[in-house]
């Protein structure tokens, strides 16, 4: 008589392989973190510039990325380095429009005397952008389009060495002049305004949309789609210290940021799945606490019971902080929107935007972000 056959169980394939599965991914996972402090490998995370999208870029013809036909001039740029970058000058909208109906013939790229008038006419943005990708990225492009017709301002978008063609800057008057610097490009964005203040050039104003205060700090709250990769790392002190001496690329905006010589304004999304809001809040905080009552120092070790009088010291002391900080910060809650919170810093105007949608990639072409930039740095309507 036959043995009675048993019926197969869908996932016993799976759960006898699943072991093997999960040595697989420890094994991915060790060998990535073993290859972080590599800098070529570090340097292609951090800037993803061999990533391209569109994959196949024709920077000489805006057009071909829908922007409007003759509004960007495509430029080459020769450094000091002999290296040659390349750079879009896309006209404000009324500056364009102006053009488009006293033209006698279809138009053709601006000219750099048609550029010129435009820097001289309406302010402009220097556009450092994020990782990945080229000034001609889909994303990137909307933003374009949405401040030059928004905000009424002209857009110098640069693509840094190694990103798409490359990229330099040929304004003239720096009051005319705001840099806005996107995830990356606020890394970017932190050294370059304190060169600025170093030379007593002032610009209109530093924009930082989704900032991360330092590479290390990034490092310890980087996540993909959600998950915290480099956390199990930072539960022991060799993980901790592992990871700081694998930080090759230094972007340190927290410790320069009390350097920019201009008006302020940083915005980030709650929703930012990549870049937590925590950064942006960290250099806030900074800029803030320059401006309040010291903090008083706590004697002793952590966990040590702490006396009456210093108790008491301290506690009068937290309200001085306290007090100073609701008398300095103007705080509004925009329904459905977010938050705004402004005081003045010692270099001007300073704004934080916490805004409850955006991600990363979009805050910027967020509507209500647009517009506090704009009474901000007084563009388009405000100006």
């Amino acid at each position: 008589m036959a043995d009675p056959q048993v019926p197969a169980q869908p996932n016993q394939g799976f759960l006898a392989r699943a072991p093997e599965l999960v040595l697989l991914v420890a094994g991915l996972y060790v060998v990535a973190i073993a290859l972080l402090p590599i800098p070529v490998i570090q340097r292609f995370f951090i800037y993803q510039h061999r990533a391209n999208e569109p994959f196949h870029g024709n920077y000489a013809v805006p057009e071909r990325y829908v922007l409007a036909p003759g509004k960007t001039l495509n430029l080459g740029i020769r450094t000091p380095d002999n290296i040659t970058l390349g750079a879009w000058f896309i006209l404000a909208d009324p500056c364009y429009q102006s053009l488009r109906a006293s033209a006698a013939e279809p138009l053709s790229q601006p000219s750099l005397e048609t550029i010129e008038d435009a820097i001289k006419s309406r302010p402009t943005m220097l556009y450092l952008h994020g990782a990945f990708g080229s000034r001609s990225t889909s994303w990137r492009i909307q933003h374009y389009i949405a401040w030059t017709a928004r905000l009424k301002i002209n857009v110098f978008a640069i693509d840094y060495r190694g990103f798409g063609d490359s990229s330099g800057s040929p304004y003239k008057d720096e009051e005319d002049v705001f840099i806005l610097g996107h995830s990356l490009g606020t890394g970017v964005s932190g050294k370059l305004a304190p060169r600025l203040e170093r030379k007593g050039v002032k610009p209109r104003g530093v924009v930082l949309l989704a900032p991360f205060s330092s590479v290390s700090s990034l490092i310890e709250t980087f996540e993909i789609w959600g998950i915290p990769i480099l956390r199990p790392l930072q539960s022991f002190s060799l993980g901790r210290k592992f990871l700081k001496s694998a930080a090759r690329e230094v972007y340190d905006t927290l410790s320069v940021i009390n350097e920019f010589n201009a008006p302020i304004l940083i915005a980030h999304a709650t929703d930012d799945r990549e870049v937590p809001y925590s950064h942006s809040r960290t250099l806030i905080d900074k800029l803030l606490n320059q401006l309040l009552p010291p903090e008083f120092p706590i004697p002793g070790e952590p966990g040590t019971p702490v006396p009456h009088e210093h108790a008491q010291a301290l506690a009068q002391a937290q309200k001085k902080r306290s007090d100073a900080h609701a008398a300095l910060v103007r705080k509004v809650d925009v329904p459905e929107f977010g938050t705004v919170e402004q005081f003045e810093g010692t270099s001007g105007t300073v704004v934080y935007v916490q805004a409850h949608w955006g991600a990363h990639g979009f805050v910027g072409l967020q509507e209500g972000v647009q517009d506090v930039i704009a009474s901000t740095l007084k563009l388009g309507v405000h100006a």
